[in-house]
């Protein structure tokens, strides 16, 4: 089963990384179909959330590492769009400040364990 989850977790992060480099060629090989603007955004905000998947289903991983995963990188991923300044909604920015908080929440409930077990 190890094996099963394992290969799983490895095929949606290698799927998420292809979406995350080269959308439009995932999207014209699943789909036969081009994409362009925001399709491609939400391609690769699609890929990040691929790569958190991979990383939360590997064996002997949580959902918290794997949440933590997603938040961060989205969180970076938007921040991004909001600098280079192509693709800037009304929301975008409320939704870097949520990722932000998130990734803080998260990460801090990832070392707290840690932090009890060593004192």
């Amino acid at each position: 089963m190890k094996k099963l989850l394992a290969f799983a977790a490895i095929a949606e992060a290698a799927t998420g990384m292809a979406l995350m480099v080269v959308p439009s060629l995932v999207a014209r090989l699943l789909f036969g179909a081009d994409i362009a603007g925001a399709s491609v955004v939400m391609s690769r905000i699609t890929g990040i959330a691929l790569i958190a998947l991979g990383v939360g289903c590997w064996p002997g991983s949580t959902a918290l590492c794997g949440m933590l995963t997603y938040s961060a990188l989205a969180m970076l991923y938007l921040a991004y769009l909001g600098v280079t300044g192509e693709w800037v909604g009304v929301l975008l920015w409320p939704a870097v400040i949520l990722h932000v908080i998130l990734t803080a929440l998260l990460a801090r409930a990832w070392f707290k364990p840690q932090e009890n077990g060593s004192a």
